[in-house]
Parts: C-alpha cells; structure tokens; sequence
C-alpha cells in the first residue's frame, strides 16, 4: 500500500486531534509525543495495527478504515466512559470532556458516517435541541454547531461560546465531578404526569316555582 508524505501528515493530525479531544489530561501529552515521534514505517504499522486502515482497500488508502477501535464507536458500544445527555434513533450526544468551553457538547452518530455531506437530518435536530437546552441553563452569547471530521468519521459539536470561543480554542480538561453536575443539569429527565383532579362543577342556586294552588 503506498501512502504519499502529505497523507501521512494528514492522517497524524486527525489522530493527534481524536487524543486532544477524548483521551484523559494524564494519557494526552504521552499519546500526542509517541504518534509525534514516529516514522512513516512506524505511523503506518500503528494505523494497521489498530486497524484505522485497510491494506486490502487499494481504492480509499488516506482514509482511515472505521472499526471498533475507534473512540466514538467505543463510546457508542458503551465499552469506555461517557456523560450521555440526550439521544435519539440515529445519535447521542454526550460531553466533551475536553471542552473548549462549559458544557461543550459532540453528537455522535451511532453508526459511522465518513462522508460529512450525507449527515442525516436527524443529527443535527438533536444539536439543535441540545444547544436550546444549554442556552437556556447557561446563558452563552451563542452556541456554534458544526460538523468535524476526525479519524475518517463524522460528528456534530455544538459549542457554547461565553467570550470568543472557537472550534479551534484551547481545550481544557473537565474533572469527573464537574462533567457529573453538568449532566445532570442538562439530561432530559421525564417529568412525572400530573394526576388530573376531578372537575366538580358548581351546581347554581335555583328558584323552584311552586304552582298555586286551585281550590
């Protein structure tokens, strides 16, 4: 298989992204420095070994192949950690627990796309009603939504912005506690059905008319 120098740097950046944005403070900088540090034989094995490429696919070499490996699937298979807020048939939205700001959402669909162009319709109503729900608890100037490639697979951030946030700001990781509050804020939780009280009508004071009586 034969990947050229500016497919590979490609590929190195939408990794090093994927860690930025969904490894643990404590793993991100080692992580980054490891894929930094590798050679082109070196990066190219790493990608076959946790197979994000496929030798056999000739046709589709700079695009990382999807498997189960990848972050958002494991996320979806409920193999590692997430703080779910709301979901619907075709995605979830969860935390970002790097965010770039407070309750820094991604949607992520919950089987994979790769062309950004054929997002369903679907994903992006569940930003929209994510980023309805956080303007009304937090309050931001605006919330950005826009869709991300990241190792070959598509998903939607909606991202609050409080000052001059971008896409491209300064992520800061969240602690567990602070991710734990803000789920529970924004979750949808099912409100309990009223029990609808009997409606007692008033019953009107009548005259009742007493006929005369015929001697």
């Amino acid at each position: 298989m034969d990947i050229n120098n500016e497919q590979i740097k490609s590929l190195k950046k939408q990794i090093i992204s994927q860690i930025e944005s969904t490894f643990p403070e404590d793993k991100k900088i080692s992580a980054i420095k490891q894929v930094e540090e590798m050679n082109d034989e070196q990066f190219l094995e790493f990608l076959k070994k946790n197979k994000l490429i496929d030798s056999s696919d000739e046709t589709n070499e700079s695009q990382p192949n999807i498997q189960n490996e990848n972050p958002f699937r494991l996320i979806i298979e409920k193999k590692i950690p997430s703080y779910l807020i709301e979901e619907n048939k075709d995605s979830i939205a969860v935390l970002e627990i790097n965010p770039i700001s407070k309750a820094h959402t991604i949607i992520i669909p919950k089987k994979p796309i790769k062309d950004s162009e054929k997002i369903p319709s679907s994903l992006f109503t569940l930003a929209k009603k994510v980023s309805k729900r956080i303007t009304s608890y937090f309050k931001p100037k605006e919330t950005i939504i826009s869709s991300s490639v990241i190792l070959g697979e598509t998903i939607v951030q909606v991202l609050p912005v409080y000052d001059k946030e971008s896409l491209t700001s300064k992520r800061n990781p969240a602690s567990k506690e602070e991710l734990e509050e803000l789920q529970k804020i924004i979750e949808k939780k099912s409100k309990p059905k009223k029990i609808k009280k009997a409606k007692i009508s008033k019953i009107k004071e009548q005259k009742i008319l007493i006929p005369k009586r015929i001697p």
